[in-house]
């Protein structure tokens, strides 16, 4: 903790809480990921997920042994789901044929997407609204408790408000106004030799 608050301090003032989160976060993960398994346990009431991440080259050339790591660690957290789904931020599926349906929670269906995401490299912009937008669209049901997981290390869309605008519209119900669905987002240190800004603009969406 010392040596996150000393890293906040030496940060300019407008950007020093955010980076230092994120400096936290990363260091739980990769030192002690049983203690960030704890802290981001979600709630137990999730019969759905929905993966969504992004497969952009700066996440499969630098960060995607750890989205292995966590997409396996999130699915972990539900021993026994209803059923589930993976795209890219793109709205892109793993498996084209299983668009609107849900994938069944089995062994081997989970040993089957880990060994497809070794290679999933579908074309991303690292922007999540599309994905968001069509998990939402063609998944949401009154019925059905669903997470959404997004999956990413940088936002490169140009405005952080129309998204933020956009999926609470979508994701907010006309008549009750509930949230359709539970959104939860991991984010994935880039390069320390790369460009931070879109990596910071991630963590603010």
């Amino acid at each position: 903790m010392d040596r996150g608050m000393h890293f906040a301090r030496d940060l300019t003032a407008g950007r020093s809480a955010l980076l230092a989160l994120l400096f936290l976060t990363g260091v739980t993960i990769l030192f002690n990921p049983t203690r960030a398994q704890q802290a981001a346990l979600p709630p137990d009431d999730s019969e759905y997920i929905i993966f969504i991440i992004d497969t952009s080259g700066s996440m499969f050339n630098h960060a995607w042994p750890m989205v292995l790591t966590k997409v396996e660690e999130t699915l972990n957290l539900y021993p026994k789901l209803q059923g589930f789904q993976v795209m890219n931020d793109e709205g892109v599926y793993m498996f084209a044929d299983d668009r609107g349906k849900w994938m069944p929670d089995t062994p081997a269906q989970r040993r089957t997407v880990i060994e497809r995401l070794r290679t999933w490299n579908a074309f991303s912009n690292s922007s999540p609204i599309e994905g968001i937008v069509e998990a939402i669209r063609t998944y949401h049901d009154s019925d059905k408790k669903i997470s959404l997981y997004v999956f990413g290390d940088e936002f490169t869309g140009p405005s952080i408000d129309s998204v933020v605008k956009g999926v609470d519209i979508i994701n907010r119900d006309a008549a009750t106004g509930e949230r359709r669905m539970r959104n939860n987002a991991i984010g994935f240190p880039m390069r320390s030799d790369a460009p931070q800004h879109t990596s910071t603009q991630f963590a603010a969406l």
